[in-house]
C-alpha cells in the first residue's frame, strides 16, 4: 500500500509566475522575482558568501538530482549557477497558482487540491491600517488598555520599536503585512502566552466578516531590545478552506493525515488527524523522519503533509541572501537520509508554496512557480513540464493513494 510524503519548502519559489506583474512589493511589481535563482547568482558571485556561516556557490547536490534546477529551466527559461545537471533521479515540474494571492492559506489549499476562488481582504498601508471600529471592539471585547503600532511592518521591527512600552502598559502589538493577515505581539511572559491566544480568538471572530485570511499570535521573550526574541509558539488562526481538500479524501479512505510544522493552522484543523511541530530544519526533518520508519510512522495509505516554514520567515522576510542559501543546502544535507530509507509505495514530493526572494525590494512574498520534485521506487525520471495549477500536486497525491480525482487539477502521474 503506498504513502505520500508531501514536503512544503515555505517560500522556495523558482520564479517566472506569468501574472506576476499583477503583484506587487510595495511600488514594485514582482516581474523578475526568482527565489531559488537569484539566491544561486549571489552565491556564485560572491555575495551569498557570509563568514562563519557560508561561502562559495549554492551546492545543492541531492535537490539538483531531483531535478531543481531543470524544474528553475523549465518556470524561468534558464538553469541557475551550479544547478546544472545532465539526469535527474525523480520527476519535476514547474507549477503556477491560480488563487488571486501569494500568501500561505492561498498556495497551501491550492496545493492540497482546492484553489482559493475569492479575493482576501486587505489591510491598507497607511497609518492606521485598521479601521477604529474594528479596533475599538477588540480592545472592548479583549479586555484590553489599548494597542499599539497599528501599521503595516516587520515582525522583528515592531518587537524592537514597540516591545518595552507593550511591556511596560500591558498593550499588545497590532500590525499587518500585505498578506490578508492580522498579526498581534505580546511578551510571553509578562503578557501570557495564553492571554495572547486568547485575544488572538476575539480578533479572528472580529474579522471574520472583513475576510482576512489569518490572525497569527506572535509571541516573544526578552528584556531589552537586543534580546527581544521571538518564539517558536507562533499559532496561526485561519480559516478553513473553502471546500474538502486531498486531506478530507485522505480521511474519507479511512487513512490518517499527519501535519509537521504549522500545517494544522493554516488548514483549521480540517482533514489533519495529528500535528508534530518543532522549531529548525533539523528538528523538523528529524520528526520527517519518524513519519517514515519507527514506531510514529505514517502507515498504508496515510498522507504526511509538511512545512518548513524557516526559509519564509527567518530569511526570505528578512531578505537575507547568505541565511537562506545556507538553510537550503542544510534542508539538502538532510535529503539522503530520506531518501535511503523510501520504501517500495512511498512518494516523496517536494515543493513549494509561493516566493519570498531575498534579494527583492520589501520585504514581503512574491508570486512565482513552484517546483515540484517527486521521488519514488517505481517513478520514472523526467519531466512533467509546466502545471497551469498548484493543485496538480494535490491531485498527484490522491491518484498515488488510489483516492478519487478532485476537481480543480490533473495527477502529473
Amino acid at each position: 500500500m503506498p504513502r505520500v510524503f508531501l514536503v512544503v519548502l515555505d517560500s522556495v519559489g523558482i520564479g517566472g509566475a506569468p501574472d506576476a506583474h499583477l503583484f506587487f512589493n510595495h511600488d514594485t511589481p514582482d516581474t523578475g522575482a526568482n527565489t531559488v535563482g537569484h539566491i544561486a547568482e549571489a552565491c556564485a558571485n560572491g555575495t551569498g558568501d557570509k563568514e562563519g556561516l557560508r561561502a562559495g556557490p549554492l551546492h545543492l547536490p541531492n535537490l539538483t538530482r531531483l531535478g531543481l534546477g531543470k524544474a528553475v529551466e523549465l518556470a524561468s527559461g534558464a538553469v541557475p549557477p551550479n544547478l546544472e545537471t545532465e539526469s535527474v533521479a525523480g520527476r519535476y515540474a514547474a507549477a503556477s497558482e491560480v488563487s488571486n494571492g501569494k500568501d500561505t492559506p492561498s498556495g497551501h489549499w491550492e496545493i492540497a487540491g482546492v484553489p482559493v476562488p475569492f479575493d482576501w481582504g486587505y489591510f491598507p498601508d497607511t497609518k492606521p491600517a485598521f479601521p477604529d471600529d474594528l479596533m475599538h471592539d477588540f480592545i472592548s471585547q479583549a479586555g484590553l488598555p489599548g494597542t499599539l503600532c497599528n501599521e503595516h511592518g516587520s515582525g522583528t521591527v515592531v518587537i524592537a520599536e514597540y516591545g518595552l512600552e507593550h511591556i511596560a502598559s500591558g498593550k499588545p502589538i497590532v500590525y499587518t503585512s500585505a498578506d490578508s493577515v492580522l498579526q498581534i505581539a505580546a511578551h510571553e511572559e509578562h503578557f501570557g502566552l495564553e492571554r495572547l491566544y486568547e485575544i488572538c480568538k476575539v480578533a479572528r471572530k472580529l474579522i471574520d466578516p472583513l475576510n482576512i485570511g489569518r490572525v497569527i499570535a506572535r509571541p516573544f521573550v526578552g528584556e531589552t531590545v537586543e534580546t527581544f526574541k521571538r518564539t517558536p509558539n507562533r499559532k496561526d488562526y485561519a480559516v478553513p478552506p473553502p471546500e474538502p481538500t486531498v486531506l478530507n479524501r485522505v480521511q474519507d479512505a479511512g487513512n490518517r493525515v499527519i501535519a509537521l510544522g504549522k500545517l494544522g493552522d493554516i488548514f483549521a484543523m480540517h482533514g489533519i488527524d495529528e500535528v508534530r511541530k518543532v522549531p529548525g530544519i533539523e528538528p523538523l526533518f528529524d520528526v520527517l523522519m519518524g513519519t517514515l520508519e519507527g514506531e510514529k510512522a505514517a502507515q498504508d495509505g496515510d498522507l504526511v503533509f509538511a512545512n518548513f516554514v524557516e526559509f519564509d520567515s527567518e530569511f526570505g522576510h528578512r531578505r537575507n541572501i547568505p541565511g537562506y542559501a545556507d538553510a537550503l543546502e542544510r534542508f539538502d544535507r538532510q535529503l539522503p537520509r530520506f531518501m535511503d530509507a523510501m520504501k517500495e509505495g512511498d512518494l516523496l514530493m517536494l515543493t513549494a508554496d509561493h516566493g519570498n526572494d531575498p534579494s527583492w525590494v520589501g520585504t514581503d512574498h512574491t508570486r512565482e512557480r513552484v517546483p515540484v520534485l517527486m521521488l519514488a521506487k517505481d517513478l520514472e525520471p523526467g519531466s512533467a513540464g509546466v502545471r497551469t495549477t498548484f493543485a496538480d500536486i494535490g491531485e498527484t497525491a490522491a491518484k498515488w493513494l488510489g483516492l478519487p480525482a478532485g476537481k480543480h487539477g490533473t495527477s502529473i502521474l
